[in-house]
């Protein structure tokens, strides 16, 4: 209710203030305000309420002239529209009013608004002219003359168009300015000094005008006031020596500098002439050419620093006046020296070749370096390149040593290039290079080296005499007699315990090799026997022929590979054929073996009547002397052929029964074993077993004679089966019905001769002893040429047959016979008496002994025997 009374109280006010000012609403603005500027609130002092101008359409409608200004529709505020500029809309008049006519509908009703745009000082002082020339004579115009002037306007009024004057500093002029009420004020230049045109020939002055605004603005104008001559002085030169540098590389035409003489009058007196009056040296007056108008000097020869460093020229200026007046100057003119001359480089004295263990230091050639320039330009630095392995030392001024600062290496590097390069200090630097070539001599300082330290050379055997075995190959940097290497072989051998020349002692690698001294070829100098040899380990020398020589190693390792020249070789029996259970024969032809390379004695052996399939008549037991595959032999049954009563293990060697035997099957028979290795080709060897079939008592009694003497010789290698046992036991209930009176002594005598016989008998032969490895899959045995003991020992249920090389003597060396025209050693066949109840089974398969120089093992399982049996060998 309040707010409503004081709405009401501001409308009658409204109204009595409109009509109060006969209907008319007044406001002001600056000129140039921003487009925006609220001038004033239109509808509020239309009294018009909030939003009454946007609903009635409150607009503005100008008289004849763009109004700049506009309603807001939304707030009813008077707005600047656009610029406003006082000067373009009412020029000089004042005060500036624009009328406006405001528009109201519902009712439709017309206001009157005047708005008054104000003056501000946007406006600088302009004079008419931006420069004004003025004349005034030297001597002839008297101080306090006076030179009307034009004084500047400004567009805007009051007191921002409120001028006043100002003239730069000077001591011939002054202002003076006239102001009138009735008349537009007067300006004027007064004279206040005498003019001196050889003084100031022209004077430079600057009137400013400033405006009353705040701040203040300003206008200029340029006064220039030439002063007029009068022929009163002489030529006078600006410089009296001129000092000119020319440098020594000028082309002809170059402008070397140009005199300049003045005459300060005008006209004739003022037209000056140039000459040259004298020049030194003489010569220079061919080389300079003077222009007698401009006074410009020019090349016209050139100029050598190294000939003439300087000249001196004397100039004379006379101008054209009555009488006429000269002045004279002096032309110094020093010769630059330009970098126009390279350095040069001699060599003086050269020392070459040059030795490669020539001490750090040594002077190898002597140098002189030399520019003809001067100063920076003639200062010459020098050095070497490569920068290594020589280096410069100066001597003394522009000589200098060129000395070995490195280590000398041909082999690395036999010669060398080197450069001596000089640069003197010019801009642009000038530089000379001298080549020399250093050639290095050489010294034995390289000894020959192998391509490998150690060689491993395969060598089959029985290779021929003389056979490339390999090449080697050391190589020496060195040149000439330093670098030419011959071969030999050094050292190295076999000795005792390395093979089959343990019986004859030590034996150089010299007699089985040779090595070429120029090619290094090495070559076989006999024919290689693996059997006697496997590795042959040796030394090969290289040496220079260098003083003094020097020499380089390298191991060579032969290892000799084996080659199937080794038949398989039955061992051989010992002792006599009653003593050893086995009557020999003299040895039979077997012809109808083909391929056949050894053939053996007729075995004999004995079985049993009933005897079941399996059992173990004899084992044959063969060796080879080869290796590997070459040594692995397999045993077949050549005769009988088809189903006969017996049989052999193919790798076992042992005969056993191939069913029950009984009557029918005949009292004796007669077997043809073959041996063979697997070698290529293969060879093989054969055996005549004979067996004999007896009744129970007569193979006891056999085998309790058979083993009754085996105390008193070399027991044969045989293996019975284990069928034999039973077949004694046989025997002896036999006897008990029999002869139960000579059951009891029988047996005494035989558990007596069972249990006292001899512990052990020596197995012992000539010639090279032999390891056997025996399993069922074959024997597989090495030839090593010692001699071995096979001991059977107590133990529990099962022992191991232990075979050892001990370190006897070795035997005499072979006689004259070859190795192949050895007789193959007959085969050992052993029968174990049934007393003894000695059964033998097939060994378990274990690999052949260690390498163990001095040792080797084989092992067999072997059930336990009742008595104590021990083979030895010596």
């Amino acid at each position: 209710m309040e707010e409503r009374c004081c709405a009401a109280v501001r409308v009658l006010v409204l109204q009595a203030a409109w009509a109060l000012a006969g209907g008319q609403v007044r406001y002001s603005v600056p000129e140039e305000a921003k487009a925006g500027t609220v001038v004033g609130r239109l509808a509020q002092d239309l009294g018009l309420e909030a939003g009454e101008a946007e609903a009635r359409r409150l607009r503005l409608v100008a008289q004849g002239r763009r109004a700049s200004v506009e309603v807001s529709g939304a707030s009813g505020a008077l707005l600047v529209s656009s610029r406003l500029d006082r000067e373009e809309l009412c020029g000089k008049s004042s005060p500036c009013a624009l009328r406006l006519e405001v528009l109201l509908d519902r009712p439709l009703r017309v206001f009157h608004v005047q708005l008054e745009v104000t003056d501000i000082n946007d406006n600088a002082p302009i004079f008419p002219a931006a420069r004004k020339n003025l004349t005034i004579a030297e001597f002839t115009t008297l101080p306090g003359s006076r030179f009307p002037l034009e004084g500047a306007s400004d567009a805007d009024i009051g007191a921002n168009a409120q001028l006043s004057y100002t003239l730069s500093p000077s001591e011939h002029f002054s202002l003076d300015l006239h102001r009138s009420e009735e008349y537009r004020e007067s300006l004027f230049l007064v004279l206040t000094k005498s003019l001196d045109r050889e003084t100031i020939p022209v004077h430079h002055l600057v009137l400013t005008a400033n405006d009353g605004g705040r701040p203040s603005l300003t206008g200029t104008m340029e006064l220039i006031i030439s002063v007029l001559d009068a022929n009163d002085n002489a030529p006078q030169f600006n410089q009296s020596v001129y000092k000119v540098q020319l440098p020594e590389n000028a082309a002809v035409g170059t402008l070397v500098t140009r005199v300049n003489a003045s005459d300060t009058d005008l006209g004739s007196n003022g037209e000056l002439a140039y000459s040259v009056s004298n020049i030194f040296p003489e010569n220079g007056i061919n080389i300079f050419l003077l222009n007698g108008k401009t006074g410009e000097i020019n090349l016209a020869g050139t100029v050598d620093y190294e000939d003439i460093r300087s000249f001196e020229i004397q100039i004379e200026a006379q101008d054209n006046g009555t009488p006429p007046l000269s002045g004279h100057c002096k032309v110094v003119l020093e010769v630059v020296d330009v970098n126009d001359n390279a350095p040069e480089v001699w060599v003086t004295s050269l020392s070459v070749p040059v030795s490669e263990d020539a001490s750090v230091g040594t002077v190898v050639a002597l140098l002189s370096v030399s520019d003809r320039d001067s100063g920076a330009n003639g200062r010459v630095r020098c050095w070497v390149w490569p920068a290594s392995p020589f280096g410069l030392e100066a001597t003394f001024a522009g000589s200098y040593s060129l000395v070995l600062r490195e280590a000398l290496d041909r082999e690395r590097v036999s010669e060398y290039e080197v450069e001596v390069r000089a640069e003197d200090g010019g801009a642009p630097a000038l530089r000379a290079r001298r080549g020399l070539r250093v050639p290095v001599s050489d010294v034995n300082d390289n000894a020959p080296a192998f391509a490998q330290a150690v060689y491993t050379v395969l060598a089959r055997e029985n290779n021929l005499a003389g056979a490339e075995l390999a090449r080697l190959w050391a190589r020496d940097p060195d040149e000439a007699g330093n670098g030419r290497v011959s071969y030999s072989v050094w050292e190295g051998g076999v000795g005792a315990g390395g093979g089959a020349a343990a019986s004859s002692g030590w034996r150089a690698a010299s007699s089985y090799v040779s090595v070429d001294a120029e090619s290094g070829r090495l070559w076989a100098l006999q024919p290689l026997d693996y059997e006697e040899l496997q590795v042959l380990q040796f030394e090969v020398r290289a040496v220079d022929a260098g003083e003094p020589p020097l020499c380089g190693n390298a191991t060579v390792q032969l290892f000799v590979l084996d080659e199937n020249d080794n038949a398989p070789a039955l061992l051989p029996a010992a002792g006599s054929a009653p003593e050893a259970g086995a009557v020999a024969a003299e040895a039979s032809s077997l012809s109808s073996v083909p391929g056949s390379d050894s053939v053996s004695g007729t075995l004999w052996a004995w079985a049993a009547w009933g005897a079941p399939a399996g059992q173990v008549v004899a084992k044959i037991r063969a060796v080879d002397a080869d290796s590997g595959y070459n040594a692995w032999l397999r045993y077949e049954l050549w005769e009988p052929r088809g189903k006969g009563p017996f049989r052999v293990g193919l790798y076992s060697g042992e005969v056993s029964t191939a069913r029950p035997l009984d009557e029918a099957d005949g009292p004796r028979h007669r077997l043809l074993i073959v041996v063979r290795d697997h070698g290529e080709p293969a060879r093989s060897a054969t055996a005549t077993l004979s067996v004999s079939l007896l009744d129970a008592a007569e193979a006891a009694l056999a085998a309790g004679s058979s083993s009754s003497s085996s105390g008193s010789r070399s027991s044969v290698v045989v293996d019975v089966g284990a069928g034999a046992a039973s077949a004694a036991t046989n025997v002896w209930l036999v006897v008990a019905i029999c002869a139960v009176s000579s059951v009891f002594l029988l047996a005494l005598v035989l558990y007596g001769v069972s249990r006292w016989a001899p512990r052990a008998a020596v197995l012992s032969g000539p010639g090279p002893t032999t390891l056997v490895c025996a399993s069922e899959v074959g024997s597989w045995s090495y030839s090593q040429r010692h001699s071995r003991s096979l001991c059977v020992a107590d133990g529990g249920a099962k022992s191991d047959l232990m075979v050892f090389s001990p370190n006897f003597p070795p035997p005499p060396p072979p006689g004259p016979a070859a190795k192949d025209t050895q007789p193959e050693p007959s085969s050992l066949l052993d029968t174990v008496s049934g007393a003894a109840l000695l059964t033998l089974l097939s060994p378990v398969p274990k690999f052949c002994p260690s390498d163990r120089a001095g040792s080797v093992g084989i092992r067999a399982r072997l059930p336990r025997p009742e008595s104590d049996e021990c083979l030895t060998g010596s």
